[in-house]
């Protein structure tokens, strides 16, 4: 009787066995039928992306929603210039001057934030003041007649102006770091390069990036007064709707800029927190 029920037990478990490989198979978050499903979120950012795109670079696609913000015969759609290319270059005015910021105020926490370079830490707080103290405005009217019309007088505002925040950022990501991460990356013999490189200003590196966010967000909206001085921005259309007295073209410029504004926004802060996540997981590991 004990062989027959021991075999018995033997075969339930190779059919068993067998089964296995039979399962269902476990789908993720976000999976359904093994199709990996998109965020509504991201397919409203994309949808809204596209939108944009194809308003700039075809306008007059959008002139019967624009027609009637004017209450006369004037144009709808902005006549005087290409919109993509008043966009582009917009865009790459701020990039520059975002570029070149960060660059800046980097280089300066950095030193402030060694042992051999506190002292200097007034002194570099005066200088990224500097673009707080004066606005934009002020310090057009002040480029203008040392160097000229053009790009050049917005370039420096936004320069000026866009050093504070990531100063700030990475002075306090640099001085805010674990300090168990800090003496793992000691005890490893890292030299300071290695770890300032290696160590510190990657897990600073989320609160640097909201600094860039916050310099290039007010960037690409303060770029467009540049264009009371020549330089060739979104405001031309702003300023051409103030002047002809043109609703349709203020809303024009005005909503290009607002919408690249918050997408821009919105593309920083989703990296911000993906960052925040691989240096929560790195300190986490570190205690």
């Amino acid at each position: 009787m004990v062989g027959p029920r021991l075999g018995a037990r033997r075969g339930c478990r190779r059919t068993h066995h067998r089964a296995h490989p039979h399962r269902q198979p476990r789908f993720r978050r976000g999976e359904a039928g093994g199709v990996r499903i998109v965020p509504v979120g991201l397919l409203l950012r994309l949808a809204v992306l596209a939108v944009l795109v194809v308003f700039i670079a075809r306008p007059e696609l959008f002139g019967g929603l624009l027609a009637p913000l004017n209450s006369d015969d004037k144009p709808a759609i902005y006549n005087q210039g290409s919109l993509l290319g008043l966009t582009v270059e917009h865009l790459e005015l701020v990039l520059a001057a975002t570029v070149c910021s960060t660059v800046v105020a980097i280089l300066l926490a950095v030193l402030v934030t060694r042992p051999s370079g506190r002292e200097f830490l007034p002194l570099s707080r005066s200088l990224v003041n500097i673009g707080q103290t004066f606005p934009p405005v002020a310090v057009l009217a002040l480029a203008v007649p040392a160097i000229g019309f053009g790009w050049q007088p917005t370039f420096i505002a936004l320069f000026l102006y866009g050093l504070l925040p990531i100063f700030e950022n990475t002075m306090t990501g640099l001085t805010t770091l674990p300090p168990a991460v800090m003496e793992a990356a000691r005890g490893m013999g890292l030299t300071d390069r290695q770890r300032l490189f290696r160590v510190e200003l990657p897990l600073a590196l989320p609160i640097i990036l909201a600094g860039i966010r916050l310099t290039a967000v007010i960037g690409l909206a303060t770029a467009t007064i540049g264009s009371t001085v020549a330089a060739r921005t979104l405001g031309e259309v702003i300023i051409a709707g103030l002047i002809s007295d043109n609703l349709a073209f203020i809303v024009q410029g005005g909503l290009i800029v607002a919408v690249l504004a918050v997408l821009l926004s919105d593309a920083l802060s989703a990296l911000e927190r993906v960052l925040a996540k691989r240096v929560g997981r790195i300190a986490a590991q570190g205690n």
